[in-house]
């Protein structure tokens, strides 16, 4: 899961100074991207439709893996 949203980030910002932190426990996924200031601006997308977007795939994936997840977007200190 990490993986796709890595490759899904990417892509959509052509950055790839960014972190990914991923916390698992009892069928639930929960994942956080640190990401520069610049960027931030793009994963999110206007009014949250990028990043509602992605969450839609991750989303997707979860369902045939059977577990819940969730995608959180923070400022890279």
């Amino acid at each position: 899961m990490k993986e796709l949203l890595s490759f899904v980030i990417e892509n959509i910002t052509g950055i790839k100074d960014f972190e990914i932190e991923e916390v698992q426990d009892e069928g639930r996924l929960s994942l956080t991207v640190k990401a520069p200031k610049e960027a931030m601006g793009i994963i999110i997308g206007k009014g949250g439709s990028t990043i509602k977007a992605i969450r839609n795939i991750l989303r997707v994936r979860a369902t045939l893996d059977k577990i819940a997840v969730s995608v959180e977007v923070v400022e890279k200190q």
